[in-house]
């Protein structure tokens, strides 16, 4: 590579096709909610839905604003981000499962982990499953210390007055859970997520806030686990016969995770009522009339980067100088990804960009806007017109009604 090349991704933006209207809030989740009033102000005046797309350089501080928003504009919201399953409460309780049955002699934390991730008997029903977590506390509380194996833990409640039934139900089915064939991944694993979909997802239902964030997040794990555990099942006989991998629990758990964390696809479908929320690495070469994009912070987009490489060795790497100069630079050096990603995302406008931002975190700390602003000739929403929008006459602002083409406007 070329010293002179090393920068190119740090290049400017190029000057943008389309109006560009800037729209600042205090917070972040008034811009969640400007956002989503600006969306049903277009649609107010007879733009598609399905000609807006909100995007985000990372949704992971965005989903849950801008979903209490949409649901608050009647607007239903299609998120496009890739499902972390590892970080999903039926993920972690078939890991823990398999933890249990793949430990000699697991310790009373262990033993109790699957029940605080609710798990449920096959003859479980309401309000009796799952355990609450304040019961499996108690329960683990009456139990020694010392770590057993499960017969011997059985022996242990079976002796003991002040044993729940609810463990010794438990502990006798994995007494009972066959030998790690391949078949007994989905046998006992696929019936293990079917009980949790029927009687735990009702407790985050229950638990959550009213956008259900939390509930559509963990039904959508459920379907993903069961999906994985298919796989797992024909990837473990696949290892089995290559004697890559032993005969065990610990080997399958060992496995689903290998599996898990390689997040495959996308999670959401195509909803011609919806409007789409995307991540920026996801925009290009879209065609999309009216693009909102959001998260124009300092520090979020572009994104501060951790690195082990000194902020001065790096320099002299992407400038090329000396000895270092023979080192490939990373490009999340140079933020070029992040300016690339925004530069999909303008491009991606067809009739109009709108770009919101905050400017306080949720600790009153100052957020400054985006460097990659500094490219473009926005026109600032006046704060007035940005409370109307906001307001029950939900009022569009001037720069934003501006981009409408002649149809719309004409509709009006």
């Amino acid at each position: 590579m070329k010293s002179s090349d090393r920068l190119t991704l740090a290049e400017p933006l190029g000057d943008a096709d389309v109006l560009v209207a800037e729209l600042v809030t205090k917070t972040r989740r008034e811009e969640a909610r400007t956002v989503m009033a600006t969306v049903a102000g277009l649609r107010d005046l007879g733009v598609p839905i399905r000609d807006i797309a909100v995007v985000a350089r990372d949704l992971d501080q965005y989903e849950e604003p801008l979903y209490r928003a949409a649901v608050q504009y009647g607007i239903t919201p299609v998120f496009w981000v890739q499902l972390r399953v590892t970080q999903t409460r039926p993920y972690a309780l078939i890991e823990s499962v398999c933890d249990v049955l793949g430990t000699e002699e697991p310790s009373r934390e262990v033993l109790c982990r699957p029940l605080e991730h609710r798990w449920c008997p096959q003859s479980a029903t309401s309000p009796s499953w799952p355990i609450d977590p304040e019961t499996v506390q108690t329960s683990m509380q009456v139990l020694p210390d010392e770590p057993r194996t499960l017969g011997e833990w059985h022996d242990e409640l079976e002796e003991n007055p002040e044993t729940d039934d609810c463990l010794v139900t438990y502990v006798e089915w994995l007494h009972d859970c066959p030998e790690p064939r391949p078949t007994a991944v989905t046998d006992v694993l696929i019936d293990v997520v079917e009980r949790y979909e029927e009687f735990g997802l009702p407790v985050t239902e229950a638990r959550d806030s009213p956008a259900l964030v939390e509930t559509e997040r963990d039904a959508r794990a459920v379907v993903r686990v069961k999906t994985l555990v298919e796989q797992l099942r024909h990837k473990y006989a696949d290892r089995l016969d290559e004697g890559t991998l032993d005969r065990s629990w610990s080997s399958i758990a060992e496995l689903s995770q290998l599996i898990a964390t390689q997040r495959p696809g996308r999670r959401e479908h195509s909803n011609a009522r919806a409007v789409d929320i995307l991540e920026a690495n996801d925009v290009w070469l879209l065609d999309v009339p009216y693009v909102i994009s959001v998260g124009l912070v300092d520090g979020e987009w572009p994104k501060q980067t951790e690195s082990v490489i000194p902020p001065e060795l790096q320099e002299k790497i992407l400038r090329g100088e000396g000895r270092v100069g023979t080192l490939a630079p990373r490009t999340a050096w140079t933020t070029g990804r992040d300016r690339d990603q925004f530069d999909d995302t303008l491009r991606a406008a067809g009739d109009g960009l709108i770009v919101t931002r905050h400017t306080e975190s949720t600790s009153g700390e100052e957020r400054r806007p985006s460097p990659l602003l500094e490219h473009l000739e926005t026109d600032v929403v006046p704060a007035d017109e940005r409370r109307r929008l906001v307001s029950p006459e939900r009022e569009l602002p001037d720069y934003v009604r501006a981009m409408l083409n002649e149809e719309v406007s004409d509709g009006e």
